[in-house]
């Protein structure tokens, strides 16, 4: 994997890289990420069954998406769908690298794709207020607050002993409703949609984790702060915003692709905020990549001048 002479072609490879890193020490370079290539060609879908119909005219299966791969042996169903996942994966990166080729932006995907492959392991551990994460989370009463508190941190701590994905033992969405209905038995519990059959086995678990929240007195509640607000941006800032957002638009159209590929949102911000006045400034704006620099660095100035 740390080998640059070897292609290591993946299709959304940052989860993958990440938690390599965490679980096995792995090293990244000469990967190339089919995904990223896909936005850059300016691909309308760019998931890899969408792709491989598209492009390569292979119809790959959903049957075992949701099935549970952490379960031995694996049937000779799940192996085919396994090993479908990158079957298609040299062909697609061929084609791919053939057309950024002519388009000239190869260096730009394998320059994305090498960020990808530098990023920082997985961390371990649970975040204690990551429920305040749960979209909707505010609207809740803090008994409420309360309840999802508990659950939350019982859902990541299963995710963790089991080594199954969070949200597929139980989605954001679930644990928001249970949270509001409190339920008290494992008859009510056997309402709720969402719920993984590794949870419903551990019913009484999760019922505990309910009732745990629902006795803490009022003083343990959650007390939350107000909701963070951005900043105010000065005036000069807001204007170079207005233009790097005008010129992204214009940019992207031109390219044909969508408009996070020239610029990204937060890049857009960094270089309003920091309103750089020559091409050695543009080097200094953190995750601004070379690729841009060299081919967008005049018009990124121009746009950011004060």
């Amino acid at each position: 994997m740390a080998d640059p002479g070897v292609l290591k072609v993946l299709h959304g490879a940052d989860y993958d890289v990440t938690t390599l890193k965490r679980d096995f020490g792995f090293r990244f370079a000469g990967l190339f990420d089919t995904m990223i290539a896909a936005r850059f060609l300016g691909r309308p879908q760019i998931g890899l069954q969408a792709l491989a119909l598209a492009e390569l005219g292979v119809s790959l299966s959903k049957e075992s998406q949701r099935d549970d791969w952490s379960r031995r042996p694996l049937t000779l169903l799940q192996e085919a769908y396994a090993l479908a996942d990158v079957a298609h994966l040299l062909p697609l990166q061929a084609r791919f690298a053939g057309e950024l080729h002519d388009l000239g932006r190869l260096a730009w995907v394998e320059e994305e794709s090498a960020a990808v492959g530098g990023l920082e392991a997985a961390r371990r551990g649970r975040d204690p207020e990551a429920y305040q994460k749960v979209k909707g989370m505010r609207r809740l009463s803090r008994r409420q607050q309360a309840v999802l508190r508990e659950v939350h941190a019982w859902r990541e701590a299963l995710a963790e002993a089991t080594d199954v994905p969070a949200f597929k033992l139980v989605s954001a969405e679930v644990l928001l409703e249970l949270a509001e209905r409190a339920p008290r038995s494992l008859s009510e519990l056997s309402r709720f949609r969402g719920l993984s059959p590794r949870v419903r086995a551990r019913g009484a678990e999760l019922l505990a984790a309910i009732d745990r929240a629902l006795s803490l007195p009022d003083a343990e509640l959650p007390r939350l702060g107000p909701p963070p607000t951005r900043p105010v941006l000065p005036e000069a800032v807001h204007r170079r915003v207005e233009r790097l957002r005008a010129w992204r638009a214009k940019e992207a159209a031109r390219l044909r692709v969508d408009v996070s590929v020239v610029l990204p949102q937060r890049l857009l911000e960094r270089l309003a905020q920091a309103g750089p006045s020559e091409p050695s400034a543009l080097g200094q704006v953190e995750g601004l990549r070379r690729w841009r620099i060299e081919a967008f660095g005049e018009a990124l100035l121009d746009a950011a001048a004060s």
